[in-house]
């Protein structure tokens, strides 16, 4: 006797209606999970992976959204043709979802505390008091540190990662019989990603739970999934148990994803390069409110670090989520006040007022770690990436139109759709469009915070080897935040491993790679693979 799945994708089609017009962004695609089974759902941004996701709760508004054909059954009944009151029994509650973008997913007007305690009052009628024990329960395992102090942080206070564990911890208070996860580890570093993956495996095996797991890493795939399902262009075109689907892929796009994990080196290095910039002892603290008649503290975010980089050459800065990477970034940039000497190019920059600054961030550009939240959703596309002409050119219109159309091209995009808004796109594709921003103004130094964590990994060897051109044609520099150390490894000439706010252990990529010293620098790389 067959055991019924608990969800059953049936032949769905799903279109997007506008002006009258049909388009299509998933065909005919049938899934199924058991009960207690992982199925990882793998294939490029744009594919049709999330709109799958979203449409199993009927999260994505309708119209524009349509389902042709189809249907989605939970438990064998049908969530397509449900009514709002048995989906708001199902949502959240017996099926909960991780959603990819948590600076969008979560509300910056309220606190940790209280966004989580919602989900334990609502769904299960506990009392905030009792619901604090066991936020702080889950917050601990999802390796959120220091969780009792975090209680009362902002969504904007908190790192992307540390955002990502808070979803991670809203989704599982309930203990669902079904989670979704899109891309639920992106903004993770290796350490907390088999963190997770361990903690997932473990609720999996206490409550008997299924996942739906979206992801583009095949790392986390073969140490997750029990069957995977491989999408190209809206179609399934490859489902099979895991281990076969990695030892025997039939379809020529699986055999593509296979072979385009990270590779190569850096690209050599001029001797004679000098410094371009030069950190000495920075040091970045954050007032904490200390309450009614009580002083403010300060939490140091990071704790007088010093490294340089020369011309031309990519510096790897990594670590854990809060570590203190991506505020190195901002600080660099004087977008966030910091103690010690920031010299770029021969130039102290800490001396410098706002309008002095105005000409190095031209050369200075950086691409952020949220494409969703740092794109303005009310411009388009060709818009957005043309601003920086605006502010440090001056260009008539034609001459900014061409120069969008040929950066778009370089990264990958279509030039037709740059009249087109952010919410139109992919999250890879979002990534892609911030790169072009920041590419179109030719900085000398790029400060790129997890670029290619939000890409599948097709689209992420087409950015590395474009970043690898651009450098040797341009002569330029990198700050390359990430976590993802094949990615360290595959561009960059020197790492910079981060832990708590300080530096633990930095030198030459290849040598920290052979023989790492620091004990945390050794796990970082035995979780990486």
């Amino acid at each position: 006797m067959t055991t019924m799945p608990i969800l059953d994708i049936q032949n769905l089609t799903i279109a997007f209606q506008q002006n009258g017009q049909q388009r299509v962004v998933v065909e005919n695609l049938s899934l199924s999970i058991a009960k207690g089974e992982t199925l990882a759902l793998v294939g490029e941004s744009g594919s049709g992976k999330s709109v799958t996701a979203l449409s199993v709760l009927r999260l994505l508004p309708s119209p524009p959204v349509v389902y042709t054909s189809g249907d989605i059954l939970f438990n064998g009944e049908s969530l397509l043709n449900a009514d709002e009151k048995i989906l708001r029994q199902h949502r959240g509650n017996s099926i909960s979802m991780i959603f990819q973008e948590p600076m969008v997913s979560l509300n910056p007007l309220h606190q940790i505390e209280k966004q989580l305690s919602e989900v334990l009052i609502i769904h299960r009628g506990m009392r905030k008091e009792a619901a604090r024990g066991e936020i702080l329960d889950v917050l601990d395992r999802v390796g959120l540190r220091d969780a009792q102090k975090r209680l009362n942080a902002y969504p904007h206070q908190l790192s992307g990662g540390e955002r990502q564990r808070v979803m991670i911890a809203m989704a599982i208070l309930t203990k669902p019989s079904l989670l979704i996860a899109d891309e639920p580890t992106t903004a993770l570093d290796v350490s907390v990603q088999a963190q997770i993956l361990t903690l997932l495996k473990e609720l999996k095996q206490e409550m008997n739970m299924s996942l739906l797991f979206i992801t583009h890493n095949l790392n986390i795939v073969r140490k997750l999934a029990d069957n995977v399902a491989v999408m190209c262009q809206g179609k399934c075109v490859e489902q099979n148990q895991r281990d076969r689907l990695f030892n025997q892929p039939q379809h020529p796009y699986t055999q593509k994803l296979l072979d385009s994990e990270p590779s190569g080196r850096a690209i050599p290095l001029a001797e004679s390069s000098g410094n371009l910039l030069e950190i000495k002892n920075l040091s970045i603290g954050f007032p904490i409110s200390g309450g009614f008649l009580k002083p403010k503290s300060v939490r140091q975010a990071v704790n007088k670090i010093s490294f340089s980089i020369r011309k031309g050459e990519s510096l790897g800065l990594v670590g854990e989520s809060g570590s203190g990477k991506s505020t190195t970034g901002l600080a660099l940039l004087r977008l966030l006040k910091s103690q010690g000497e920031i010299v770029f190019d021969g130039q102290p920059l800490q001396t410098l007022n706002m309008r002095q600054m105005l000409p190095y961030r031209s050369r200075i550009q950086i691409v952020f770690q949220d494409p969703f939240s740092a794109l303005n959703p009310r411009l388009t596309v060709s818009q957005i990436i043309a601003e920086g002409l605006e502010v440090h050119q001056s260009l008539t219109k034609e001459q900014r139109e061409t120069q969008v159309i040929n950066t778009m091209i370089e990264v990958g995009l279509d030039p037709d759709t740059r009249h087109r808004y952010p919410t139109e796109f992919s999250g890879g594709q979002r990534q892609r469009i911030s790169i072009a921003r920041a590419l179109i103004l030719h900085p000398e130094l790029l400060i790129l915070d997890e670029p290619t964590s939000s890409l599948d990994r097709t689209v992420q060897a087409q950015i590395l080897a474009l970043l690898k051109k651009l450098q040797q044609q341009h002569q330029l520099t990198y700050l390359f935040i990430s976590h993802d150390l094949q990615v360290i490894r595959s561009l960059c000439h020197k790492i910079v491993v981060m832990r708590n706010g300080e530096i633990v252990e930095q030198g030459d990529c290849e040598t920290v790679f052979n023989a790492p010293q620091h004990t945390y620098t050794q796990n970082l790389l035995a979780n990486s693979h």
